[in-house]
């Protein structure tokens, strides 16, 4: 199976031959992807990675054995592809080990990369992960603002000055899934500033499924109108956009 998915061309069979490996997490599917992480080529060594930051979904496999070959990769690779997979693969596994070695490699100059870091520090709260990430919601790349404005709005419950400074900030963002992030981080912090840009959102020609999500979170009378205006053309989730309407009735 190892083979089949090196061999691969097509990198959605390719991945759909992963997952079966992540299924079948025995011992020796562990052993055949730390073998490939100790390979010179790259293409075998994301292989083994990706193989060992998912092994055992759902109920994780070989964790203490896969941990420190992915921080040794992560202190000794300098190839970007290799450095982005280790720092998703920590992100599925979760362990809060790796919030020190991911952070020392927030400023590293590939872009690829800082977007490792930040999957790889999604649902952590400790104070380091955190900062970390909202230094991340500021990055020039818009995947790696993406993610982190995801990370610290959607994925923990921590609730500070600093998170909400950092969402609001992103509410300026061109790209309206990171301004959908940070409006329903900060909906669910209860946070009222958004109202008035929030009403703006609504009111676009184009209206995405988090900024409904955020009215809903936020349960404000002053979005009920333009809400039930949505209801003669938006379809995109009907059940949402009537809970948000009932959220935000005076009833």
């Amino acid at each position: 199976m190892v083979e089949l998915a090196l061999s691969e061309e097509d990198e959605e069979l390719a991945w759909q031959l992963v997952r079966v490996l992540h299924y079948r997490a025995t011992r020796e599917v562990f052993e055949s992807a730390k073998v490939l992480c100790q390979s010179q080529n790259t293409k075998e060594k994301v292989l083994g990675i990706n193989i060992l930051g998912q092994l055992g979904i759902p109920d994780r496999a070989f964790i203490d054995e896969s941990l420190p070959i992915l921080f040794t990769l992560l202190e000794r690779e300098q190839d970007e592809k290799v450095l982005s997979s280790v720092g998703v693969a920590l992100g599925h596994i979760g362990d809060v080990k790796a919030v020190k070695p991911l952070a020392n490699m927030k400023k590293h100059p590939s872009e690829e990369v800082r977007f490792g870091v930040a999957f790889g520090l999604l649902g952590h709260t400790e104070d380091l992960a955190i900062d970390v990430l909202i230094e991340l919601s500021n990055d020039e790349d818009e995947e790696v603002r993406n993610w982190a404005t995801f990370g610290l709005g959607s994925l923990i419950d921590v609730d500070n000055n600093r998170i909400r400074e950092a969402l609001f900030n992103r509410l300026s963002e061109n790209n309206s899934e990171i301004r959908g992030e940070a409006f329903v981080g900060l909906a669910i912090r209860g946070d009222k500033r958004i109202i008035e840009l929030l009403l703006q959102e609504l009111s676009l020609e184009e209206v995405g499924v988090l900024a409904i999500e955020a009215a809903k979170e936020i349960k404000d009378p002053r979005l009920h109108p333009v809400l039930i205006g949505l209801k003669d053309w938006w379809d995109v989730d009907k059940d949402l956009l009537d809970e948000a309407i009932q959220n935000c009735s005076n009833r």
